[in-house]
């Protein structure tokens, strides 16, 4: 007996819709179906650039099972451009996130309660899980030996859920391997970590775009770009 299969997550419903060569009737080509999970893969990373743990997690879904969504999803893909056949995206089990249900778990690089400047060198990272307006802290992750840059702590971060970073300065280029994960960066905090990440939550900090480079800091270069 075939095992079931679990309903896979979508961020957004996905409208369904043909693809075909132009000036050809559809009635006359021959036709591949596209399921929902199997566009959900190719968004998530073809189009957002997620690792493929990443996009699992967002999906409900093991990576094994992700890697083989996308795989097919790839094939269907060569298969209707190369080959002159229409693409028709509907179908397959499916369910869509409902608003509000994903909890943004913020993470901050800190030492000593304060933002540090570097967030590969600090000290702790600094975790609240948001609820309306209201900061819940959770345990600290501590931060692993060496440059964050180079360290791997993105993927700790993003098992431990982690949806947003409050940094004060950071490279573009780690900038894109935490969103790589899911984590969106929002550089620019300084001082007190807890509040700078009630400032993002109410609104009042954005993304400063500064890369690491701007502190100047002594012995240290990331050469991310």
């Amino acid at each position: 007996m075939p095992r079931p299969v679990n309903e896979r997550r979508l961020c957004a419903a996905i409208p369904s819709r043909v693809l075909k060569p132009a000036g050809i009737p559809a009635r006359e080509l021959e036709e591949v179906i596209l399921g929902f999970d199997e566009a959900e893969a190719i968004r998530l990373a073809d189009l957002e650039g997620l690792y493929q743990e990443a996009a699992a997690r967002r999906m409900g879904i093991s990576r094994p099972t992700f890697g083989r969504i996308i795989e097919s999803a790839h094939r269907k893909v060569a298969d209707a451009l190369l080959n002159g056949k229409s693409l028709r995206i509907e179908g397959g089990e499916v369910s869509v996130i409902p608003k509000g249900e994903i909890k943004m778990k913020i993470a901050a690089p800190s030492r000593n309660g304060q933002i540090d400047e570097h967030f590969g060198h600090c000290k702790e990272y600094l975790v609240f899980t948001v609820d309306g307006k209201r900061l819940i802290s959770e345990a600290n992750i501590p931060s692993p030996e060496g440059c964050g840059c180079k360290s791997g702590v993105a993927v700790d971060l993003a098992a431990s859920g982690i949806t947003h970073m409050i940094a004060g300065n950071m490279g573009a280029g780690a900038v894109r391997v935490l969103a790589s994960h899911g984590i969106s960066v929002i550089r620019g905090a300084s001082g007190d970590a807890t509040k700078a990440v009630q400032a993002f939550v109410d609104g009042t900090l954005t993304d400063s775009g500064l890369g690491c480079a701007a502190h100047g800091e002594a012995g240290h270069e990331c050469a991310h770009e």
